[in-house]
């Protein structure tokens, strides 16, 4: 690693109206995926009543959006865009208007809430992997384009913080239904904005004849890929680690303040380890790969959960826990850049939206078993054990399916 890395390149990243105007308006876009989930638990529960039922409303959304996120990734691929992301973000939009009216009539029975909610999810448009083709489309400097990564991940680390804050605000001002309808324009709006950027318009690489001819992502698409496989058996693995880490903290909350009204004193702790990590790993110059970084940054992440665990002991003093917190927080923004960028070199120039777009079905599959897993070990034992969970996770994966071997599963061939 070079040590000239700093800060300014963020500076001059954002200063480039290409680059700060689809990435502005992606940023409030994506609001939406923070703010759909707990808006509709909060809108079910304030007009049904009925917390089961606000589980599964939610819990079909989470189905919906894990199953159409791929499927619109390779869309993006083969017919640009604006194609894609326009008539998704419109259906979606309307589709989370219609159930936000249906919850409201106490006719419309809840089976046919849950059917809304899971086709608001399937139809929800893939904005990250679209952002990750439009950096590469424009920014050519390499290193400038690692800052972009590291930016974007960043923003949606901030994006998880905002929108419950958002989300917060916006119930103060009136009825439950105000989130939703808000969430609704910002995913329309955001979406519509960017996709009149230059970036997004820009047509999707031709795929060499060779690559067409040899079959290469036919048939299961992109998952036929040498290497592509195993690093979304890697990342699913860290999401679930992930997962249980995020409900951990809930219990950490009530086990330390008797409520978990207050996680977001312990979740602004890790969000804001999360964000200086990942925007002091993508201001440097690495000469280390992609690959055997993130066997490091996984590694380490599992290293201090164990430490993180025994920092959750109520003896421990609160600040002590936030320092603790802060540091695993450290690596996790550079997990999901070496990632994303490990994902890039594996899959064909043609594929590379649905890459990522798996991969965030990856992330997204393997977060939702880590929260269903901690729900079920909090019900019995205390989050210590959630988080010591967590952390065999995050250990068992990293050292043995990410390796530098060049005979390994995730050698580009």
């Amino acid at each position: 690693m070079d040590g000239n890395g700093d800060m300014a390149g963020y500076v001059a990243l954002l200063r480039d109206r290409r680059v700060a105007a689809p990435f502005a308006a992606s940023v409030v876009a994506r609001l939406s995926i923070a703010t759909i989930p707990l808006g509709l638990v909060l809108l079910v529960r304030d007009l049904r009543d009925a917390w089961g039922l606000a589980g599964l409303v939610t819990g079909a959304f989470a189905i919906g959006l894990a199953l159409g996120t791929p499927f619109w990734g390779r869309g993006l691929d083969r017919h640009g865009q604006p194609r894609v992301l326009v008539p998704t973000a419109s259906a979606s939009a309307a589709l989370l208007l219609v159930l936000t009216a249906a919850t409201a009539v106490p006719a419309v029975p809840a089976a046919a809430l849950v059917l809304l909610a899971f086709a608001v999810g399937l139809a929800f448009p893939p904005l990250s992997p679209a952002m990750r083709v439009t950096w590469r489309v424009v920014v050519t400097d390499e290193r400038l384009r690692r800052r972009g990564y590291a930016l974007d991940a960043v923003a949606v680390e901030t994006i998880f913080v905002a929108g419950p804050l958002l989300l917060t605000l916006l119930l103060a001002l009136g009825p439950a239904v105000v989130p939703l309808v808000a969430t609704a324009l910002l995913l329309a709006g955001g979406t519509l904005a960017y996709c009149r950027c230059e970036g997004a318009r820009t047509a999707p690489p031709v795929p060499a004849r060779g690559e067409v001819a040899t079959g290469s992502g036919a048939g299961l698409g992109v998952l036929r890929s040498a290497g592509i496989p195993a690093m979304l058996a890697v990342m699913a693995a860290m999401s679930v680690g992930f997962g249980l880490l995020d409900v951990s903290m809930a219990g950490m909350a009530e086990e330390r303040f008797g409520s978990a009204d207050d996680l977001g004193v312990l979740f602004a702790a890790i969000a804001g380890g999360s964000a200086a990590g990942g925007l002091a790993y993508g201001s440097r110059s690495w000469r280390s790969s992609d690959r055997s970084r993130l066997v490091l940054t996984l590694t380490g992440f599992g290293v201090l959960l164990v430490g993180l665990s025994a920092s959750a002991a109520g003896s421990v003093p609160l600040p002590l826990l936030l320092v603790a917190l802060f540091v695993t927080g450290l690596f996790i923004s550079p997990n999901l850049i070496a990632a994303q960028h490990l994902v890039d070199d594996l899959a064909p120039r043609h594929r590379l939206a649905e890459a990522q777009a798996w991969l965030s079905t990856a992330i997204t599959a393997g977060a939702a078993i880590g929260n269903a897993l901690a729900g079920a070990v909090l019900e019995h034992r205390t989050a210590q054990v959630s988080l010591a969970a967590a952390a065999s996770t995050e250990g068992q994966r990293a050292p043995t399916t990410v390796t530098d071997d060049p005979d390994s599963a995730c050698t580009r061939k």
